[in-house]
């Protein structure tokens, strides 16, 4: 076996930070906590006298990078780039890996000896995923990753697709992948207005130039466009005549509401749509060929209009059964069941198609989370609810019947039980055993679920789109 050293020259004692460049390591103070984790140097600035500096802080989520000052850098181990490599590549960055992937990815201990260990932040946290919570997200990330057991709870989905670089981009053309360079490695956005939410971004998202150097993004939160200031919105509000997005509304249950957009149709509102969510979905997304997609916007209403909450995408066609191309929650509504509801409305449309489907792969670290637990849940929902077929007879149910009736897709079902250690090997056959601890924990978690997809409240007939000559 042939075992490579990281790319690094031997960490140096450095007195002054005028020698940092670009790709140096060293710890970084994380703010709002007492740790100094390891950190990149992406990027170094001077504004009025004054040197900045953009890190990444290596294996935490990149929506945790900032710029910092020479205050929060501790300059006593630096790990400076390889000559060869040149400055500011980042091309020893370690690549992010999959909770449940069963890869570590490595870390350079020299320089974590002397920094104090990482809080402990509670599970129970109700706060919304922006500004300290999005930090606190992060950490229960990395608590999650040491978890040894299952848990059938987990947070909404945050992010989209598609966050593990290992993974070929798919050549279909649903998600566009930017390169993973210095521009894309940072954002671009310090902040955005939607409607009464001010939010700051987490990634890089392609808004035109002129808009990248601005305080704050002013978007209309009916169509979605972008304006310079708040009286420019202000005009564009008066003379904006909708007051939902421009599409069908297909659901409708109390306040909630889902409208499916066209990408064709209403190609603007989309791609103004996918700009909106690259603010929040790291690596790819789709951002300007919407023609092969829909898009199904979940709205909250209220006397002023139907509000966006969240969304997903899929392909008109696809050839490996994807039910969900991207998802998001926005930040201000995550953390509620917002994103469950939208998972569960993906796969109610797959019934409706009479289909087993799958959300396209790989997932994100926290949208894996959210997909594994909406799975858990419904799966034990079945299982629970089975009769046995005679007296004495224990109830008997079928891999193939489990996604007939979820229409969640067979490998999916099979992870799921697998992740749960549900399936048991027993006289030549397999047999699903379940504990009173999986079970408690089951109804402890569907208690929490208060909004739930009414069927009834559905009215949607799918089309085929393979049989129509244009879209």
């Amino acid at each position: 076996m042939k075992v490579e050293i990281e790319d690094m020259d031997v960490s140096t004692i450095c007195d002054s930070v005028s020698s940092l460049v670009e790709g140096c390591r060293l710890p970084v103070h994380l703010d709002g906590t007492s740790d100094w984790p390891l950190a990149e140097i992406i990027s170094i600035k001077e504004v009025q006298g004054t040197k900045w500096y953009y890190v990444h802080f290596v294996d935490f989520n990149k929506r945790l990078d900032e710029w910092v000052t020479e205050e929060a850098l501790d300059t006593r181990k630096v790990h400076f780039p390889r000559k060869d490599l040149g400055p500011g590549t980042g091309v020893t960055t370690p690549k992010k890996q999959q909770i449940g992937s069963g890869i570590n990815t490595n870390v350079n201990t020299s320089a974590q000896t002397s920094r104090p260990s990482s809080p402990v932040v509670s599970n129970n946290s109700s706060e919304l995923l922006n500004g300290n919570a999005v930090l606190e997200a992060v950490l229960q990330k990395k608590m999650n990753r040491k978890r040894k057991g299952p848990s059938l709870e987990s947070e909404d989905s945050q992010e989209g697709q598609l966050s593990n670089q290992q993974q070929t981009p798919r050549q279909s053309g649903s998600m566009v992948s930017h390169h993973d360079d210095i521009v894309t490695r940072m954002k671009n956005i310090d902040m955005i207005e939607l409607g009464p939410h001010r939010i700051k971004p987490w990634y890089f998202a392609p808004y035109p130039q002129e808009m990248v150097n601005l305080s704050c993004i002013y978007i209309c939160e009916f169509c979605l466009k972008y304006r310079k200031s708040r009286k420019c919105l202000e005009r564009h509000i008066l003379k904006c005549n909708l007051r939902h997005p421009p599409g069908n509304e297909i659901y409708r249950k109390d306040n909630i509401s889902f409208f499916e957009i066209d990408g064709r149709k209403n190609k603007v509102y989309a791609q103004n749509l996918c700009l909106l969510a690259k603010l929040f979905l790291d690596h790819k997304t789709l951002y300007y060929d919407t023609d092969p997609f829909l898009f199904y916007v979940m709205t909250v209403f209220d006397h002023r209009g139907f509000h966006i909450v969240g969304y997903f995408s899929k392909e008109k066609e696809s050839t490996e059964d994807y039910n969900v191309a991207c998802i998001l929650t926005l930040p201000p509504f995550q953390r509620k069941g917002y994103g469950k509801l939208l998972i569960e409305f993906s796969y109610e449309l797959s019934k409706f198609e009479g289909k087993t489907g799958s959300p396209e792969k790989p997932l994100s670290d926290l949208g894996l989370l959210s997909y594994r637990s909406y799975w858990a849940q419904t799966i034990l929902e079945i299982l629970l609810s089975i009769k046995p077929v005679g007296e004495n007879e224990k109830p008997q149910l079928t891999i193939n019947e489990i996604c007939e009736m979820t229409s969640i897709k067979k490998e999916d079902v099979i992870s799921t039980l697998q992740n749960l250690n549900l399936i048991n090997y027993y006289k030549g056959q397999y047999i699903i055993t379940l504990s009173k601890e999986i079970i408690q924990q089951h109804y402890k978690a569907m208690e929490n679920r208060k909004i739930r997809i009414d069927s009834k409240a559905l009215h949607w007939t799918p089309k085929d789109w393979g049989k129509r000559a244009k879209w």
